[in-house]
């Protein structure tokens, strides 16, 4: 069966089918003028060699490939290519490509760049990405530019710098007696934890950050890098396994409390959430975090729009609050103590972070002029005596990890995370979801025990740290760091929704919010979609299962392919079990639900599904919708 693919990712744009290539044991899909998914004898060996141009805003180029041709024969493979970019004011960058494959295992991607013009860009040049997934804390030898080797390890717990600076080559054990060394010429290179991002690899990446950028190509100036993988060694070749359906359910010990699930709230969703109380209602967060930001004009009006939906929807309230830090702190949180109690306002508690550290600061950079976190929180404590306190990032783990906040006199940590910061397709936003675990356990390794929320975290960006701006997509497409995307109105989300409480569900979360209520981020249809404007997303039907699951305990959960689906299970008070299932796929996938009481399931593209432990499959348990 075919699935509409605007009902599946919310655009009707279809991603191009990657090009299989093969030379013997090695493989890899060609996509876009890169190499994704580069495997020996079905062994991931590299994620993906990219050859990438970013912009002063760390968007990403995406160069109309020419003069492509492609070539296969028994023992190698070859790809060729023309591209360019087209830059600010008329500037262009130029760059032709060459891959060879052989069967010996050897792999060369060799690219030059001329720019016809003097071109301004943040980064130019390859990117390498190891999987985490069989590698997080495995032994690797990196060598030098100065030919110095170094014997080491891939970081376990998120490493908030670069692991590993001028780098000339990395190599790693893909199974025992089979290594893979991956050589870069034509630059320094350098790595970063992107799970840092919630991407799921390791990045080994061109130019060094704490050289300046943005930084110019000089016109007429070819740049040359070149890459090439080695994959060495006499180990057994694994058995040739192919996929085995269904993909088992297994169900382990009882855990802590699923977290309560909250909506972010911009004071210009309010009107459309008044309107909308019965879906509201329907949905049932436990949680409203309110978003307040005077440096962008919130004010007292923001403050009443609050105080009116509060008092008609019975939900805990969290002040979302930016803290301008530009004069007296006890003045200005006093301040906006007082507005709040004017405006009756009914809070729960209020999370504070100061104005610049939505702001990243990369490796190199000059931390922005900020008072000492201490004093905010202490000026915070002072003016809301009697609530909760929260602090940490309202951007992603990222600045947590790197500018890490004194905790002692807070109630819970806080941050948020966005799968499209370097990627936008499909593949690359699923396989986010391999992070999240890795995430919870470097937060916990930093601060403890202590009361942990995370959100709103939702596929497009609200913020951009890293430039002046999010990106618009007025042609709902897939951009990276998009203020909104397609794949928010479609089943897509609902899957990735589902997945992601899955897989941050160990790290026993008070709080996890994954949507707004209404708008870009928001489970609500708004105008100019297919669905009638205030009708329910797809995502709707995620949400409001995770809030029916809050406050109950949570059952260990394994699936035997958790590429495919993931799945998230609690108990009831009664004994029963609710197991919810995503297939993070866009192709159908069998489920073996026996150990919840239910046979085979058939799930659709991207499809949701509960099942209770009666083996009484909820609502839509066998289709694309739950």
């Amino acid at each position: 069966m075919t699935v509409d693919p605007f009902l599946l990712c919310g655009t009707k744009a279809t991603e191009a089918a990657p090009v299989r290539l093969s030379a013997g044991a090695l493989s890899a899909d060609f996509v876009g003028g890169n190499l994704r998914t580069v495997c020996h004898d079905g062994t991931e060996v590299l994620r993906a060699i990219a050859y990438i141009v970013r912009d002063r805003d760390w968007g990403t180029y995406e160069p109309a490939l020419t003069d492509l041709r492609i070539e296969q024969g028994d023992d190698g493979f070859s790809v060729r290519y023309s591209a360019s970019c087209e830059g600010p004011g008329g500037s262009r960058l130029d760059f032709r490509a060459a891959i060879e494959g052989h069967a010996d295992g050897h792999l060369v991607f060799d690219v030059s760049a001329l720019p016809e013009s003097d071109f301004e860009t943040n980064r130019c040049g390859f990117c390498i990405l190891h999987p985490i997934s069989g590698l997080a804390d495995s032994p690797i030898r990196v060598e030098h530019t100065d030919g110095s080797v170094e014997d080491t390890r891939l970081p376990l717990l998120i490493d908030p710098w670069q692991p590993f600076k001028d780098m000339r080559a990395i190599t790693h054990q893909v199974r025992p007696g089979i290594s893979a060394e991956c050589r870069m010429e034509g630059d320094v290179f350098e790595m970063e934890d992107q799970r840092n991002w919630s991407d799921a690899s390791y990045k080994t990446y061109v130019r060094p950050l704490a050289l300046p950028w943005p930084y110019v190509l000089p016109a007429g100036q070819t740049v040359r890098q070149t890459v090439n993988l080695r994959v060495t060694g006499a180990g057994k070749i694994p058995a040739i396994s192919k996929r085995v359906d269904p993909v088992r359910i297994e169900l382990g010990e009882a855990g802590s409390k699923l977290p309560d699930i909250g909506v972010v709230i911009y004071p210009e969703d309010v009107e459309t959430a008044l309107q909308q109380l019965p879906m509201l209602s329907m949905l049932g967060p436990q949680q409203f975090l309110l978003h307040f930001d005077p440096t962008r004009g919130h004010g007292r009006d923001a403050l009443q729009a609050y105080t009116m939906l509060a008092a008609s929807f019975p939900a805990s309230t969290t002040l979302e609050c930016i803290v301008a830090c530009t004069g007296d702190l006890d003045k200005e949180l006093s301040g906006l103590a007082e507005m709040t109690r004017q405006a009756g306002l009914r809070l729960d508690a209020v999370a504070v972070s100061p104005s610049v550290d939505r702001q990243s600061t990369p490796p190199g950079s000059a931390w922005p002029d900020c008072p000492p976190l201490e004093d905010v929180y202490a000026a915070a404590r002072h003016a809301f005596p009697d609530i909760r306190l929260g602090g940490g990032m309202f951007s992603y783990f990222t600045e947590l990890n790197r500018k890490r906040v004194p905790a002692g006199k807070l109630d819970f940590i806080t941050h948020c995370t966005c799968p499209i910061v370097h990627a936008a397709d499909d593949l690359s936003v699923m396989q986010s979801l391999e992070a999240l675990p890795f995430i919870t356990r470097s937060t916990r390794a930093i601060y403890g025990a202590k009361p942990y929320r995370i959100g709103p975290s939702t596929i497009a960006m609200r913020q951009n740290p890293y430039g002046g701006a999010t990106k618009d997509n007025p042609k709902d497409q897939r951009i990276a760091m998009a203020n909104r995307d397609p794949r928010q109105t479609g089943l897509f989300a609902a899957a990735w929704t589902i997945g992601y409480a899955a897989r941050v569900a160990p790290a026993g979360l008070e709080m996890l919010t994954l949507s707004g209520f209404t708008g870009p981020f928001g489970v609500l249809a708004g105008p100019g979609e297919s669905a009638a404007e205030g009708q329910p997303r797809p995502i709707f039907q995620a949400v409001k299962g995770l809030c029916e699951l809050a406050g109950l305990t949570q059952i260990s959960t394994k699936t035997s392919d958790e590429t495919r689906v993931l799945a998230l299970a609690a108990r009831t008070a009664s004994g029963e079990t609710i197991a919810w299932l995503a297939n993070l796929t866009p192709e159908t996938v069998s489920v073996d639900a026996s150990e919840l009481g239910r046979g085979d399931l058939v799930m659709q593209p991207y499809a949701i599904a509960r099942i209770d432990q009666a083996g009484k499959a909820g609502s839509g348990s066998a289709s694309p919708l739950a």
